[in-house]
């Protein structure tokens, strides 16, 4: 997971020509792919919508652009994935808080 600090925002304007402001919450790869995580900048908790945005980077034209997820099957393990790394970089942050020491991390 990306470790930036402050908030990024984008516009980011559908094929129909709406654009639409996201928050740009976070960055990781899942096997060979690139997914990029948001919320959107008007967020509203009431929308039935209200939620994380996952896009996947795909190159186009020798060109990086941000593409919806829409296989079902994808975005639920993409978003499990997102998920558990959140939750673990909670865990971390919440032991170094207790003062508890990190084990390295080994590359394999």
């Amino acid at each position: 997971m990306s470790e930036e600090y402050g908030s990024d925002f984008l516009t980011i304007t559908d094929d129909e020509g709406n654009s639409y402001e996201l928050e740009h919450l976070d960055t990781f790869e899942h096997g060979e792919d690139l997914y990029m995580v948001f919320l959107p900048a008007d967020l509203d908790e009431k929308d039935e919508d209200y939620g994380l945005i996952i896009l996947k980077v795909v190159e186009e034209n020798g060109e990086e652009i941000l593409t919806t997820v829409d296989d079902e099957a994808e975005l639920e393990k993409v978003y499990n994935v997102y998920m558990q790394l959140l939750f673990e970089a909670e865990e971390e942050q919440a032991r170094a808080a207790e003062g508890e020491i990190l084990p390295l991390e080994q590359d394999e």
